[in-house]
């Protein structure tokens, strides 16, 4: 936890830095505004998403911008809270905010895709999965899966890989991302050549001890146990099996992505952990490589899949505005208007996908990937 709070001091500081820096541009900058949990339980999300968007925004000024305007970026720290994510958001409009990346999880942001409808604000979350995060209006999109989608997709590769015929799901029905893979995950279960033996639910209030939907797991004879949930949970979760001699497999989707970065966390005992995620850092295409390599140069550890969303955020404001043609000189409402419709004719080639195309209702169109932990990293299956 020191770590990453030396980590949370730097990247804010370093953001802090970033906005106060005047670029000398003639017609001024580009302002885009990042919004995530810097310290906290998920700080290893925000941090990842903070530290890659900064990178691509280096990388774009170096190239000559955005239209031929440079670009600044300043991050905000959330602490996973929606309130305070809220005040974030109110921090940068003063700022003079013009497109936002953010918010990294999804409760934060559907509070503050609350704001930005009303203010007409571009908003593109790197990570927010949460169905609500994009549904108060048109303006907002997501670089992510939507948790439906992840949900649908788990099922159909568990069943149509034969990686089980008894599932159990451990899930957080007091978390609107948990709750929805793990509905639409039941839901496609229906039609998968495997059975759903036991489905055991823990809340915000008691999700330290995990025996009781462990043991239901193993009563019920499960080969496999799908953890719709994030990576704090899951360590316990994974730690206290071991202790009680559960032999099964462990099935999770993004948000067990920061499993082996967990304090503490014995990292041998997510060996054979398999999950969805539209990133593989070991992937062998020059992109992810180059991404990666550059990455461990600036920040001395290997990007998660929140680097490459947000990355591919960048990327994708980059593209949208580009074909928008919009001008730092517009206001955030103009610029809205012109994005909006831009994301829906653009395609990227990024980490997360080839091809990359939006819908109107923000929704991204590409392929899932699984990966499984082996010899403490992550490889593609």
């Amino acid at each position: 936890m020191k770590k990453l709070m030396r980590v949370a001091s730097a990247v804010m500081a370093a953001a802090m830095a970033m906005s106060m820096t005047t670029f000398a541009e003639e017609g001024g900058t580009f302002k885009i505004g990042g919004i995530g949990p810097l310290t906290g339980s998920t700080a290893i999300y925000g941090q990842a998403v903070m530290n890659a968007a900064q990178m691509a925004v280096d990388e774009i000024n170096a190239d000559g911008g955005i239209n031929g305007y440079q670009v600044e970026f300043s991050a905000q720290d959330d602490e996973g809270d929606a309130e305070k994510a809220v005040n974030a958001y109110n921090t940068l409009k003063d700022w003079g905010m013009q497109m936002l990346l953010g918010t990294v999880t999804s409760q934060p942001c559907i509070a503050v895709e609350g704001e930005a409808v009303n203010d007409n604000m571009f908003l593109l979350t790197p990570s927010g999965s949460a169905v609500e995060c994009i549904a108060a209006g048109d303006n907002a999109f997501r670089v992510c899966f939507s948790d439906p989608n992840q949900g649908t997709a788990s099922a159909r590769y568990i069943g149509e890989n034969g990686l089980a015929e008894k599932v159990a799901v451990i899930y957080d029905s007091s978390d609107a991302y948990s709750n929805g893979i793990y509905n639409n995950f039941a839901a496609e279960a229906e039609n998968q050549p495997f059975e759903i033996v036991a489905a055991e639910a823990f809340t915000a209030d008691s999700k330290t001890d995990f025996s009781v939907q462990l043991q239901k797991a193993k009563d019920a004879d499960a080969d496999l146990i799908f953890l719709p949930i994030y990576y704090t949970e899951a360590s316990l979760i994974l730690t206290q099996a071991s202790s009680m001699g559960l032999d099964v497999s462990f099935f999770g989707c993004d948000g067990l992505d920061g499993l082996l970065a967990v304090d503490g966390f014995d990292t041998s005992l997510a060996e054979g952990v398999m999950l969805l995620t539209p990133f593989a850092a070991d992937a062998d295409d020059e992109a992810t490589q180059t991404f990666v390599a550059n990455y461990q140069d600036l920040y001395g550890e290997i990007p998660n899949q929140f680097a490459a969303d947000a990355y591919d955020g960048i990327y994708a404001i980059k593209a949208a505005a580009e074909k928008a043609g919009i001008t730092p000189d517009m206001d955030a409402s103009a610029i809205c208007d012109a994005m909006k419709v831009a994301m829906t004719e653009i395609t990227i080639d990024g980490l997360t996908g080839a091809g990359i195309t939006w819908t109107a209702d923000g929704e991204p169109n590409k392929e899932p990937r699984a990966v499984v932990i082996e010899n403490g990293g992550y490889t593609a299956m």
